[in-house]
């Protein structure tokens, strides 16, 4: 018979106690180490992957993120700087795209524009060579005068002539930098602007495109330029842009309803509003017309970049966009559309003074 003490079986099973709780320990030694491992190995990149992917989210296409190990992680590294890659130069392609989109859209706006410039400034000249031969007369005739009295009243004519030919020189000069300006590719410079004056020019030039475009456009325009409103400070040539776009979509507007109540026999006269206003520490401009209105269900998109409510071929639906980038994000200004179905569109532009 075998006999066994209480005392050894408690020795083993402390030792195996002990034993267990080594073995244990070594066990959750290796595990923090697996999980290292894995955190460097997989968790890392996954959260460098991630960090980029919201940065190019954001439009950030110049980061790319390190391979690191030859493995599924490696390879996702890999297929996400390739796709950063093409990203970036989707987005150039975009731009170059856009930057010919708008530049079509100055350059039709100013073929709008053409008959009309030539119109107009065929009357400043038509004035300077008429008095200019008629100068020439009154210089004749002062060369045979002998009377003191006849030669003072023929050099007051004189005068008056040549202030004339200035005047319309002038007129004519205008009317060419204003060509210019809008023609050219803008520029960040500020000046000091007379807004009053840069709507009479462009809404006379829109008006003249308008009817040498077609022959049957008849619209009633009112002016109330407030005479006391201040200069700001403003790119004149994007802002003429703006008011050049204005005027066009509101004598088309005005014209389609014509022709839409021409047609069904209804009385109907084309209409155009444009006033501006002090408010406190900023400018307000209104242009109001008429004509067939915008539907409720799309203004919220009118200034979206090539949304048009035009059919195919009568623009590119960039216009309004331009305006509002020239407008909010190039002068700070504000700039909001309001509209009735049928009855009318007034477009209100807010500059700081």
């Amino acid at each position: 018979m075998i006999g066994v003490t209480t005392d050894e079986i408690v020795q083993n099973m402390k030792d195996i106690r002990m034993a267990a709780l080594f073995i244990s320990m070594i066990v959750f030694a290796f595990g923090i180490l697996i999980g290292f491992w894995l955190a460097l190995t997989i968790s890392r990149p996954v959260l460098a992957l991630r960090d980029a992917a919201i940065k190019v989210g954001a439009g950030d296409f110049s980061l790319r993120v390190l391979p690191g190990n030859n493995d599924e992680i490696g390879e996702l590294s890999l297929a996400f700087n390739k796709m950063v890659a093409d990203l970036a130069i989707a987005e150039e392609k975009i731009r170059t795209a856009q930057h010919q989109l708008v530049q079509q859209e100055k350059m039709a706006s100013l073929g709008q524009l053409t008959a009309g410039i030539a119109h107009e400034i065929q009357n400043p000249l038509n004035f300077v060579n008429n008095f200019s031969e008629l100068s020439v007369e009154l210089l004749n005739e002062l060369k045979a005068e002998t009377s003191k009295e006849a030669s003072d009243a023929i050099m007051k004519d004189l005068q008056l002539n040549l202030d004339k030919i200035k005047h319309h020189g002038k007129r004519a000069d205008n009317i060419v930098k204003g060509m210019l300006m809008h023609s050219g590719s803008g520029g960040n410079e500020k000046k000091e602007v007379n807004l009053n004056q840069l709507i009479d020019e462009f809404l006379t030039l829109a008006y003249l495109g308008m009817r040498a475009t077609d022959s049957s456009f008849v619209c009633t325009i009112e002016k109330k330029l407030d005479p006391q409103l201040p200069a700001i400070m403003a790119m004149s040539q994007e802002l003429s842009r703006v008011l050049l776009n204005l005027f066009q979509n509101s004598f088309y507007a005005t014209h389609e309803q014509f022709l839409q109540m021409k047609g069904s026999g209804k009385p109907y006269i084309p209409s155009l509003i444009v006033s501006t206003f002090k408010k406190e520490n900023s400018v307000l401009l209104s242009v109001y017309d008429n004509g067939g209105g915008v539907p409720d269900a799309i203004k919220d998109k009118i200034f979206n970049p090539f949304f048009t409510t035009k059919p195919t071929g009568k623009g590119t639906g960039l216009g309004l966009s331009m305006s509002y980038d020239i407008i909010v994000k190039g002068h700070g200004g504000k700039i909001k559309v309001d509209s009735q179905l049928g009855k009318y569109t007034e477009f209100t532009i807010e500059l700081p003074i």
